[in-house]
């Protein structure tokens, strides 16, 4: 319900847009811009069910600590896994973000992302979340939607505009006319499966045990969608799984390449599917316009070429594309009347 004191809660709570992601979390705080971009992890005492650390001091402790703490990540392919725990994180970000108000329990109106396609219960499992950690009216809006808002698109116009988000642990291939989606797939392989696909890399090919972070670290460094010129090169290090002492090889950017393949064909062959569904008009607009890249994962070495290539279009990545879906739901923050068509209906603000 919106309250009848909002004019005195906005005075003490900021408006926040946020990009709930499986990797990240973004907070953009309407009129300051994205204020805060932290991991999506919280470190728990199994003992006591104390919550020990948020974010980036969360992901420190993933992988080093003692068997009574945990680093959970509450939410897995784009939706809340752990209710408790993601309430717990929304809670940390809330009273982050308005320290310097002096608020002593601030209500802040949310516009949150998720991603396209999700059930009515991983829908309001979200609202749900956002409301008991402070939120006095939330709402919500489509990622693909957000991403393509923050890539500063014409969504709603008629004409059609093509936005692939790759995060986490969703890639967002959509398209977009008239503030709604005309077409679409939402795939649950995105970073955090290239990432896997390292894992099982190492460990079938050099019989080494590698961890999630470390996986992360050599995709950043060495990974590509494309064959390189200069042939990259990163140490990796784990556990030799034969003789279970540390071990330490070289990789290259060819092996990653080879690595992560799979997933990487799997997003083009969706790409390809979604434009074979587009309708005629909407495709010569997007032939004109190019398809638009936003997403952590849309900054691996090569990708855009390779879209390119494969669907003999133009491909554009959009500036700071980590922030794309954050700075989306920010400008509808900015102007909530005008862009209320591309959220939507939120059950909390009858």
């Amino acid at each position: 319900m919106k309250s009848p004191f909002g004019f005195i809660l906005n005075r003490f709570s900021h408006d926040i847009g946020i990009d709930l992601g499986t990797a990240n979390t973004l907070i953009y705080v309407r009129g300051k811009g994205v204020l805060i971009r932290e991991p999506s992890v919280v470190a728990i005492n199994k003992k006591t069910k104390e919550v020990l650390a948020v974010g980036e001091e969360a992901k420190r402790m993933v992988g080093r600590t003692p068997s009574h703490i945990v680093a959970v990540r509450p939410l897995v392919d784009g939706v809340i896994s752990d209710f408790e725990v993601t309430e717990q994180m929304l809670k940390y970000f809330f009273d982050k973000v308005h320290r310097e108000k002096y608020s002593i329990f601030p209500r802040p109106r949310v516009v949150i992302g998720i991603p396209y396609g999700v059930t009515e219960v991983e829908r309001r499992a979200v609202e749900e979340g956002a409301v008991n950690a402070g939120a006095r009216e939330v709402y919500l809006i489509e990622e693909p939607i957000a991403a393509a808002i923050g890539a500063r698109l014409p969504v709603q116009d008629a004409s059609g505009n093509m936005i692939v988000d790759i995060g986490g642990g969703t890639t967002e291939v959509a398209v977009i006319s008239l503030g709604g989606i005309v077409t679409s797939r939402s795939l649950r392989v995105a970073g955090d499966e290239m990432n896997e696909d390292i894992i099982q890399y190492a460990r079938d090919k050099f019989n080494l045990l590698i961890g999630e972070r470390t996986a992360e670290r050599i995709k950043v460094e060495v990974g590509s969608a494309l064959p390189t010129k200069d042939k990259l090169e990163a140490p990796l290090r784990g556990r030799d799984l034969v003789t279970g002492l540390p071990k330490e090889i070289i990789v290259n950017s060819l092996q990653i390449s080879d690595a992560i393949n799979k997933s990487i064909r799997i997003i083009v062959d969706s790409i390809k599917s979604t434009l074979e569904e587009t309708p005629p008009e909407l495709l010569a607009d997007i032939m004109d316009q190019g398809i638009v890249m936003a997403g952590g994962g849309s900054l691996l070495r090569g990708i855009d070429k390779l879209i390119a290539e494969e669907t003999q279009t133009i491909v554009h990545i959009t500036d700071d594309p980590l922030t794309a879906v954050a700075r989306g739901t920010g400008i509808v923050l900015e102007d909530l009347d005008l862009l209320s068509g591309v959220l939507l209906k939120a059950e909390f603000n009858d």
